[in-house]
C-alpha cells in the first residue's frame, strides 16, 4: 500500500489512480508534478495546515491519458480531493469544506458573517471562474497560441478551450487581474493599519493560503525554496507592468510570510 503523506516528509510518493481506487481514506489527484499549480498548492497546503495525512495521487493513467481520471470523478482537471467513498470534490470551495469537517481545527472559515462573506468573495476573485488565476491562464495560453512551432500552438489551443480562451478574452484579462490584485492589496493595508497580520480577521483564513499560492502566478518563490519545472518558471512569473505594479510589495511579503509561518518549504512536488 502507499504510504500516506505526513506534513513532515520531504518528497511525495505517487499512487497510481488504479491504486488510488483501492485505498480508504483521503487521496488528493494532484496533475502535473514539479509545477506549482496554484489550485493544486492550495489544495495541498488546506490539508497540511489541518495535519490531515493524504495519498497523493497521478492524475494521468498508465497509458498516459486522463480515461481513468475521468471515469472515476467524471471531469478532467486537478486536483481533487477524496474521502473514502464519498464523491470526489473537484472545485476549491469542496475541497476547503471537506477539510473543514475532517480537521475543525484549525478553522480555516471564518465563524463571523460579515468576515465569512469577505473571505469568500476575495477567495472567489483568486480561485473562481475568470478570477486571477483564470486570467492568468488566458495570458499563458495567448502567448502558447501567439509563438511556437504548430504543435505546441495546437496543445495550447486545446488548453484554450477550457478557460473560454480567445485573443479579446486574453486582451481583457490583465485588467481583472489588476483590479483584484487592488483590491487585495486595499484589503491587506487595512488589515494591517488595524494591527493584523492576516487578510480576515485576526487569525489565519483560507484566503491567506489561497493569496499564498496563487502568486505564484506573480513570481514563483525562489529555485531554493521552489525547486519547479525550469521551463514554466517564465511561464508563470508575469511581466505585464500593470500586474506587476499591482502586486504590491505589501502583498508579496504576505505571501512569503504565509508560507514561512504555516505552509511547507521548500514546496513538496
Amino acid at each position: 500500500m502507499t504510504a500516506t503523506i505526513a506534513p513532515e516528509d520531504v518528497k511525495l510518493r505517487y499512487a497510481s489512480l488504479a491504486e488510488a481506487r483501492t485505498l480508504p481514506g483521503l487521496r488528493l489527484i494532484l496533475g502535473a508534478r514539479a509545477i506549482p499549480g496554484p489550485w493544486r498548492e492550495a489544495c495541498k497546503a488546506i490539508f497540511h495546515v489541518k495535519k490531515i495525512p493524504y495519498v497523493p495521487v497521478a492524475s494521468r493513467g498508465a497509458d498516459g491519458s486522463d480515461r481513468e481520471l475521468y471515469e472515476w470523478t467524471a471531469q478532467r482537471s486537478a486536483p481533487v480531493a477524496i474521502w473514502n467513498d464519498e464523491r470526489p470534490r473537484a472545485t476549491w470551495v469542496e475541497q476547503l469544506y471537506l477539510a473543514e469537517r475532517l480537521g475543525p481545527e484549525p478553522a480555516l472559515i471564518p465563524t463571523a458573517i460579515d468576515d465569512r462573506v469577505a473571505m469568500f468573495g476575495h477567495a472567489n476573485e483568486l480561485c473562481g471562474e475568470t478570477g486571477f488565476g483564470w486570467s492568468k491562464r488566458l495570458t499563458m495560453i495567448h502567448k502558447g497560441v501567439t509563438a511556437g512551432d504548430d504543435a505546441a500552438r495546437a496543445g495550447w489551443q486545446q488548453f484554450g478551450g477550457k478557460y473560454g480562451y480567445s485573443e479579446a478574452a486574453a486582451a481583457a484579462a490583465p485588467v481583472r487581474m489588476v483590479a483584484i490584485l487592488s483590491c487585495l492589496g486595499t484589503l491587506l493595508q487595512r488589515q494591517r493599519d488595524r494591527g493584523s497580520r492576516f487578510l480576515i480577521g485576526d487569525r489565519l483564513s483560507a484566503l491567506d493560503i489561497y493569496w499564498a499560492t496563487f502568486a505564484a502566478l506573480i513570481e514563483p518563490l525562489p529555485p531554493e525554496l521552489c525547486p519547479m519545472g525550469t521551463a514554466f518558471r517564465e511561464h508563470y512569473t508575469e511581466r505585464d507592468p500593470g500586474v506587476v505594479a499591482a502586486a504590491s510589495p505589501l502583498l508579496m511579503q504576505h505571501r512569503d510570510f504565509i508560507y514561512r509561518e504555516y505552509l511547507e518549504v521548500p514546496i513538496v512536488f
